[in-house]
């Protein structure tokens, strides 16, 4: 089971939004047990995430295939020569505040390729929301979750090429979602 709620829900994220090529190079912010790797091709992965449980399921399961790091991802953890052909926030803008927000997608433009892409995926609350998805995104974890138009606020301070894209059918309950890709 995928943080999306299905294999299915996964590869149709992968496909429709990441769209990876075998060679890309791609940083992982917030990588969890790195179960989006199973929908990759031959890539060059880097997965960051703050849980050392996450990071030692990731490495147990697709071993020398990606490079995990059980720490915040920031300027001082990546080389400042890395370069990135795709950068992955999932589940993760909605766990910051609005500087740590700024941070993440400074270090994603500094870190992107020309042309390569940072994609998002968050909670989001949206004019006209069903019920129960807001009250199960006034419940989650993450303390910011916010409108399309402040995430929109966020990424445009760093990526003037934002395409959003809200769905409402991602997950097996009700609950809103907003994928933003942003071009270098």
């Amino acid at each position: 089971m995928s943080l999306l709620g299905s294999d299915q829900i996964t590869q149709m994220f992968v496909e429709t939004y990441v769209r990876p090529k075998s060679g890309d190079k791609i940083l992982d912010i917030g990588c969890g047990p790195a179960d989006i790797m199973s929908f990759l091709p031959e890539v060059t992965y880097y997965g960051f995430d703050m849980d050392a449980g996450y990071i030692d399921a990731a490495r147990k399961q697709y071993g020398d295939r990606g490079i995990f790091a059980c720490k915040k991802v920031s300027k001082e953890a990546l080389d400042e020569n890395s370069r990135f052909d795709l950068v992955l926030a999932k589940g993760v803008l909605h766990h910051l505040t609005d500087p740590e927000a700024a941070d993440m997608f400074e270090l994603a433009q500094i870190h992107l390729n020309k042309g390569g892409r940072l994609i998002t995926f968050d909670g989001c609350y949206v004019p006209g929301q069903n019920y129960f998805a807001k009250k199960i995104l006034a419940l989650d974890r993450g303390k910011y979750v916010r409108t399309k138009e402040a995430y929109l606020n966020l990424a445009l301070h760093e990526f003037p090429n934002v395409i959003p894209t809200i769905r409402h059918d991602l997950l097996r309950i009700p609950y809103t979602i907003l994928i933003m890709e942003c071009t270098k």
